[in-house]
């Protein structure tokens, strides 16, 4: 991993390209699920609510993975509409929900191809609205006003070429997140997206290992850098927490400034 700009916040520090930060919440006695946790945004959102008391329900495919989180894990194909009811039937009433899980598939937009499209619409929105929905019930008859995060992607904001699949599921996943809001609202549930940029996951990290790939990306952020897991994980847990009591609705952009442009 290379060694990101220097000129960060104070109370942001860099060690070797990961920046750490110095923030609280406390989500003790509160029950939240974490989706996509088994690696990447989704793996440290859920350490970050671990660290802050929350109980934590680790969602993902990778049974070993979710195991090393500690916490009460669900094993379960997200794209599997059936065994996604089955597994949230089980669950008890949450305080809150992050949609993490997310995939995309490389296209140009003139070779668009079902095979790749439909799956990334099923996952990136359709079972996000499916968790979100089931949830929420639950929410309901319990009379639990909880918070729900949707991950959603600066892809949503812009065009990026042969990304038309994912950016339009992250637009979708964006729509989403406002009629949850209008309708959900009233039983004193929040919801919200979040909109990152690039985030240097292993995945990500060796993927914009390329100069060539790497630098007009990065010319194109204000701020000079992609994000770290940490950066984005924490802005969700201020979503999710009371500080966030009277924000509902917002999509909001975790890039930089990239999309100010």
């Amino acid at each position: 991993m290379w060694e990101q700009a220097s000129q960060l916040p104070q109370g942001i520090f860099i060690a070797y390209g990961t920046v750490t930060m110095n923030a609280a919440f406390n989500f003790t006695h509160q029950r939240i699920l974490v989706t996509g946790a088994s690696s990447g945004i989704g793996h440290q959102i859920a350490l970050q609510l671990i660290a802050s008391g929350a109980e934590v329900f680790a969602l993902g495919r990778d049974a070993e993975a979710l195991a090393k989180l500690g916490c009460n894990t669900v094993c379960v194909d997200i794209a599997d509409s059936a065994a996604l009811d089955k597994a949230l039937h089980d669950l008890p009433p949450l305080h809150g929900l992050v949609n993490c899980a997310g995939i995309s598939r490389l296209e140009p937009a003139a070779a668009i191809s079902a095979d790749a499209f439909d799956p990334v619409m099923q996952v990136n929105a359709r079972a996000a609205a499916q968790v979100a929905s089931r949830v929420a019930a639950k929410m309901i008859e319990a009379k639990v006003a909880g918070s729900i995060v949707n991950v959603s992607s600066q892809a949503s904001l812009v065009a990026l070429d042969d990304h038309l699949a994912y950016c339009a599921s992250k637009a979708a996943l964006d729509a989403i997140t406002r009629v949850q809001c209008a309708e959900w609202g009233r039983f004193g549930i929040r919801v919200n997206s979040v909109n990152p940029t690039v985030t240097l996951t292993p995945m990500a990290t060796r993927a914009w290992s390329d100069p060539a790939k790497r630098d007009p990306a990065l010319a194109a952020i204000p701020l000079g850098r992609f994000a770290e897991t940490v950066e984005v994980a924490l802005p969700v847990l201020f979503l999710l927490s009371d500080a966030a009591s009277m924000i509902s609705g917002v999509s909001l952009p975790i890039d930089g400034g990239y999309t100010s442009r």
